[in-house]
């Protein structure tokens, strides 16, 4: 049950280095973050998945120090884009069109309006909106790591201009927004593993109208 499975699941402090996820496992955990809704089907975001050890170590300064990144199995970097054109919401859209055996611009009055409304915007306006959709990718990739038992560690605690010129994000029109390692905890030296999940009652956390 996914109430169950985010009961279980924590913010790992410490990873057993020992331990890999099984490829079969991260496909899945990616694969949730690639069906989740985006605003206007666009996909605006993409996962980067590390495992190169050297790699990982490189980003442990980037990451304010944390080890985890170094102690974990795979390392996912969710980067959105850095900025809406016209290029990229016609070629989302021709690919839908494509893929449902429709003509392409079948939704064309529907993407100029888009483009009408983002196009005329700054490109830090529209990268706030492209990773407010990476973040829905975020979150379901942690409930499905947690339904697999897979640990795992939501992290903003980096400087995402160093991790976007270590990983050539911007000459991929991409911007890192979060990262999230996968492993499994260690039994010795998480301080959060045994203590007691903490989360503010239904009554204060719903507002009902």
């Amino acid at each position: 049950m996914l109430l169950d499975n985010l009961n279980w699941r924590y913010a790992t402090k410490k990873y057993d280095a020992t331990k890999k996820v099984a490829e079969e496992d991260v496909k899945k955990i990616v694969e949730a973050a690639r069906m989740a809704p985006t605003s206007s089907g666009l996909q605006q975001f993409r996962v980067i998945v590390i495992t190169d050890q050297a790699l990982k170590e490189k980003i442990v300064p980037v990451a304010m120090g944390q080890d985890i990144v170094a102690e974990c199995s795979h390392l996912l970097v969710f980067a959105a884009w850095d900025k809406y054109t016209e290029e990229r919401i016609d070629n989302a859209y021709n690919f839908i069109t494509d893929e449902r055996d429709l003509p392409r611009g079948r939704f064309s009055s529907y993407t100029d309006r888009l483009k009408a409304m983002y196009l005329q915007q700054s490109a830090e306006e529209n990268f706030v909106h492209t990773a407010r959709q990476a973040y829905i990718g975020f979150g379901l990739a942690i409930a499905q790591a947690a339904e697999l038992k897979v640990d795992s560690t939501p992290m903003e605690g980096f400087v995402p201009a160093e991790l976007d010129e270590l990983l050539g994000l911007r000459q991929m029109g991409l911007r890192s927004v979060t990262i999230l390692p996968l492993g499994y905890r260690a039994e010795e030296g998480d301080w959060l593993a045994d203590m007691k999940k903490v989360r503010i009652p239904e009554d204060e956390f719903v507002i009902r109208m």
